[in-house]
């Protein structure tokens, strides 16, 4: 047995047990969470048909984070550059866990103010922004479409420092809209970290990064095992903002943000869903969609749920090939 996995690629391995400390951790959580009664608050003005979704458990981010820091300490002790993507993504979950709470203990959906939140989001940003130009070469690397990985441009400081606080502040908000149905920000997640994958074997250098989404990745699959339709738990914006920032900061220490954009196309899409509809009514007092972000719209249209996250899904599979291939 010992001799096979030798031959195993060290991040299937990560991927696997991520996927069973999250299954374990699942079981153990929920019912916790049951008790604390840290119940989900609906927005009033959401579909009525998840009215029904009230009081389910919330903060279920801790589910696939758990195994992420575990294994990102474990790992440090191999490469400790781990800890700069491990600790990031967990600075945005702090930010997403003081929202939720708010939320739970004022029993309404009003956590923390949009300034604050905006602010949490900024310190962090910025702290790790500081990390990456000052200690690796690749945050100041972008690679374009149709130039590809061989063929990077780099960036002088004035544009990098205020690129890569828009990429995490963006990309975490992004995430954090997607995050509206049963599934659906966990499954076009685990594509997306199958892309960022794919992308850090182009170097191995970037054996650390590939670790770390192999466990963000196992982790975010055994939390689907109980967030699928109909879901026992949600992740919160403890669990939405921590999935952007992992995604951002990777993207950004692999001059990806481009190609992020691209392969995670649904989270674009369900952003500037709401930026449209806010700007168009605020305009002529009409809507584009029939609600926003883009998922309702489509809830709002008779889709059910389920098939709003498989179409979703399948789009997200093919922007990622097409995001490789372009990369290339």
């Amino acid at each position: 047995m010992l001799d096979l996995l030798k031959n195993v690629p060290p991040q299937i391995i990560v991927y696997f047990i991520s996927f069973i400390i999250s299954l374990i951790a699942g079981k153990l959580f929920i019912p916790l969470l049951r008790r604390l009664k840290f119940g989900q608050i609906e927005r009033e003005e959401g579909p009525q048909s998840h009215k029904i979704k009230q009081g389910t458990p919330t903060i279920g981010g801790i589910i696939f984070l758990l195994p992420v820091i575990i294994i990102g300490i474990i790992y440090s002790f191999i490469d400790v550059r781990i800890l700069s993507l491990v600790l990031v993504t967990m600075g945005f979950a702090f930010v997403g866990f003081l929202d939720d709470y708010l939320k739970i203990r004022k029993k309404n959906n009003e956590g923390l103010r949009p300034m604050q939140k905006m602010a949490g989001l900024l310190i962090v940003a910025g702290i790790f922004t500081w990390y990456a130009v000052t200690f690796t070469e690749e945050a100041r690397m972008l690679i374009l479409p149709f130039l590809g990985y061989y063929k990077p441009v780099t960036m002088s400081l004035v544009i990098a420092i205020p690129f890569i606080i828009f990429v995490l502040v963006a990309f975490t908000n992004a995430v954090n809209l997607t995050d509206g149905l049963d599934g659906l920000a966990g499954s076009v997640t685990t594509i997306v970290l199958l892309f960022l994958s794919m992308v850090t074997m182009l170097n191995s250098e970037w054996e650390y990064i590939r670790i770390f989404c192999a466990a963000m990745a196992g982790g975010i699959l055994g939390f689907l095992v109980y967030n699928i339709y109909p879901a026992k738990v949600f992740m919160g914006d403890t669990g939405s903002l921590a999935i952007g920032g992992a995604l951002a900061s990777t993207a950004v220490l692999t001059g990806t943000p481009i190609f992020l954009g691209l392969a995670g196309i649904i989270y674009v899409a369900e952003t500037l869903s709401v930026v449209i509809q806010v700007i168009y009514f605020k305009r002529t007092g009409k809507r584009v969609f029939l609600m926003a972000p883009l998922h309702h719209h489509y809830e709002h249209k008779g889709w059910s749920e389920i098939k709003v996250v498989i179409v979703f899904t399948i789009v997200t599979i093919f922007s990622s090939i097409l995001a490789f291939l372009l990369l290339r």
